[in-house]
């Protein structure tokens, strides 16, 4: 029967519940700007990363190499517009 409980899929809901309570401090607690930005971009990508790794399986199947690429290619592209708008935009570069 222990082999059937999904120990992982658990320990990755309260890592998820903890970081989420983490991340609702930030509203209730008088800090400041950077300082809750901080954290919040901080438990928004650990949250990613353990959504990918226990519930989407991503490094369980055959292919996890190609999806860890996808993975990169997807960061890399959307680091390469924000601060490629912010370039053009707000420091006026064209």
């Amino acid at each position: 029967m222990r082999e059937l409980f999904p120990a992982k899929q658990v320990m990755g809901f309260i890592f998820s519940l903890v970081l989420t309570a983490i991340a609702l401090s930030v509203y209730f607690t008088d800090m400041s700007f950077q300082v809750g930005m901080t954290i919040l971009l901080i438990t928004a990508f650990i949250q990613a990363a353990l959504q990918l790794v226990f519930f989407m399986h991503a490094g369980e199947s055959q292919d996890k190499n190609a999806i860890y690429t996808g993975i990169y290619y997807g960061i890399a592209i959307a680091l390469v517009t924000v601060f490629g708008t912010l370039l053009t935009l707000i420091w006026g570069y064209m």
